[in-house]
Order: structure tokens, then C-alpha cells, then sequence
């Protein structure tokens, strides 16, 4: 017998309306000030350090990621060409943030790890992004969070999605 305290069905359709148009440009609304405000911090302090940005925190981001990554593994992660690589990647050594080392079985391969003064840094702009998605992440809770993975990786392509998988395989087999 119903005590009255059941929830409503909903309208036929009503599950679809984050389909509509303008729902969609609010989602895109929400990625460009997201993101803004996300990077908006390590910004700073890239900007603190003089001609370093985003490209060269994506570097640190991943060699720290992945230390001992090849520089081909590294160019379709980013999706960009060896020169720009190495426009962002050059000064980075050059400054003492990253080291290249032959490959240990193939000699024409790059290795590249962090340096202690770019582990520091890696650090610093992953600890000033980490309050920002804790903050969020527990704002929205545990429902949401699998939410919003589920929808960033359907935004990723294949490939994307692919480096993605191989990345969390990684991390889940370090010691």
C-alpha cells in the first residue's frame, strides 16, 4: 500500500532535456570557465617563473606521470609535432627541469624524468590544481565525481581514450 512518500515519474522525454541545445551550450559554458578557473592557478605560478605556460606544465604533468617516458610516447599523449615539442621542451632541460637519457635498448630513444627542481614544480602546480578538484569533488560527491568521469572520457576520441587507459593502467601497476 503506497504511503504517499513515492517519488513522481517524470514526464515522458524529461530524462532527454540535457540533450537540447541550450543545455549543451551551458555544458560548454561549464567547460570554458572550469577550465579557466582550473588552470588559473598554475598559471601563476608559471607566470611567477617568466616564459613558461600551459605547454610546458603539460610536459611536467606527464614525464612526472610517467617517469622514463619516450619523447614519442610523450608526442601522442600531447598530440602535437616534435618541433613543438621541442620548442617547450628544450627550454625545460636547458633550465634544469628535465633530463633526456638514451633509450637503455634502442640508444636513438629520449628517456625524459624529472630533475628534483622539476619534481618540485610538478608538485607545486599539481598541489595548487588538487585544491581546486578536492574542493569540487567533495561539493559534489562521490555520485557525481563517477558522473563527471564518465563524462570526460565520452568527450575523449579513441585515441585519447586509449593514452588515457594506458596512463591509469600505469599508475595502477606502480609500487
Amino acid at each position: 500500500m503506497p504511503d504517499g512518500n513515492e517519488p513522481k515519474p517524470l514526464p515522458a522525454g524529461r530524462n532527454l532535456l540535457f540533450l537540447r541545445e541550450e543545455e549543451l551550450r551551458l555544458a560548454q559554458d561549464l567547460l570554458f570557465f572550469g577550465y579557466r578557473d582550473f588552470t588559473a592557478g598554475a598559471d601563476a605560478i608559471l607566470a611567477e617563473l617568466g616564459e613558461m605556460g600551459r605547454a610546458h606544465h603539460r610536459v611536467l604533468h606527464f614525464v612526472g606521470r610517467r617517469p622514463g617516458i619516450t619523447v614519442g610516447e610523450l608526442l601522442a599523449i600531447l598530440g602535437i609535432t616534435k618541433q613543438s615539442l621541442g620548442r617547450v621542451l628544450s627550454p625545460l632541460v636547458a633550465r634544469g627541469y628535465i633530463t633526456q637519457t638514451p633509450g637503455r635498448t634502442d640508444r636513438r630513444q629520449r628517456l625524459l624524468h624529472l630533475t628534483e627542481k622539476g619534481a618540485a614544480l610538478e608538485r607545486r602546480l599539481f598541489e595548487r590544481q588538487r585544491e581546486t578538484v578536492m574542493r569540487a569533488y567533495r561539493e559534489a560527491g562521490p555520485a557525481a565525481v563517477e558522473g563527471f568521469r564518465k563524462v570526460m572520457r565520452g568527450l575523449m576520441g579513441p585515441e585519447a581514450r586509449a593514452q588515457f587507459d594506458r596512463l591509469a593502467g600505469a599508475e595502477r601497476e606502480r609500487p
